[in-house]
């Protein structure tokens, strides 16, 4: 049965940081592509960033400079670190991943999500 699990949102002033993980079980981690995607209220899900297997990351255009994706593929975990955050990161924020390795298109598992919320 396949899992991810994201953690490490909250409550963050504007122009501070976070880092979220997602942890993965019951898949081949380090084949699959993994992305983080945020929704926020009245808006449509969309993508922040991805990163492929072999370490190809792609950026959403509102987070580049100040988000970074990683991923340990022996630990199955996927990491985001957001800095400088800005009141429009606010969403809750979804791991996904995606066996067919794309990026930008997302795959058919997704973690339960996790609130960031930028406020002072």
């Amino acid at each position: 049965q396949v899992q991810l699990v994201e953690s490490g949102g909250g409550l963050v002033q504007p122009g501070g940081s976070l880092r979220l993980s997602c942890g993965a079980s019951g898949i081949s981690f380090s084949i699959y592509s993994m992305s983080w995607y945020r929704q926020a209220p009245g808006k449509q899900r969309e993508l922040v960033a991805g990163i492929t297997g072999g370490g190809i990351t792609k950026y959403a255009d509102s987070v580049k400079g100040r988000f970074a994706i990683s991923r340990d593929n022996i630990k199955k975990t996927m990491y985001l670190q957001m800095n400088n955050l800005k009141p429009e990161d606010t969403a809750v924020y979804y791991c996904n991943a995606d066996r067919q390795r794309r990026l930008g298109v997302p795959g058919d598992y997704w973690g339960q999500g996790t609130q960031v919320t930028v406020s002072s």
